[in-house]
């Protein structure tokens, strides 16, 4: 299998398109590799945020919720290198460093905020209030 992979490398290196292309994917999907990504419901009590983060310790996981405002900050450590002696890899695809995502969510009643993290999913349920109430907590992940 890893005699077919560097076939097709070489295959696609030796194209006249590789180089003219050279690095143009990664860079076009740069932003796309650093986001966080989610899937938010809304119901008439509540919204339910739910945001992949494959490989995040929850330790390294801060939630706040102020003026209307969730923000998701998180932190995944370096990997090891997993080359041989000579450095050779055939493609490295997972990322590393600091995520911050934030999702304006009106009516919510932050005192009553609850996530929790499994399996690489954190999960965060924002109860819905009608009446004006403090807007700046710090949320406690289960």
């Amino acid at each position: 299998m890893s005699n077919d992979l560097m076939n097709r490398f070489n295959r696609l290196a030796n194209s006249d398109d590789f180089f003219s292309n050279f690095g143009r994917s990664f860079f076009n999907n740069w932003n796309e590799m650093k986001s966080l990504k989610s899937d938010i419901k809304e119901t008439d009590k509540e919204y339910v945020v739910k945001i992949d983060m494959p490989g995040v310790d929850k330790k390294d996981i801060a939630l706040n919720f102020k003026d209307d405002v969730l923000t998701v900050d998180a932190k995944r450590d370096s990997f090891d290198d997993e080359s041989d002696q000579k450095g050779n890899i055939i493609a490295s695809e997972r990322d590393y460093g600091t995520y911050s995502r934030s999702y304006r969510l009106p009516q919510v009643d932050g005192k009553a905020i609850s996530a929790k993290y499994e399996d690489g999913v954190l999960t965060v349920t924002l109860p819905k209030t009608k009446e004006e109430i403090d807007k700046n907590h710090n949320i406690q992940i289960d």
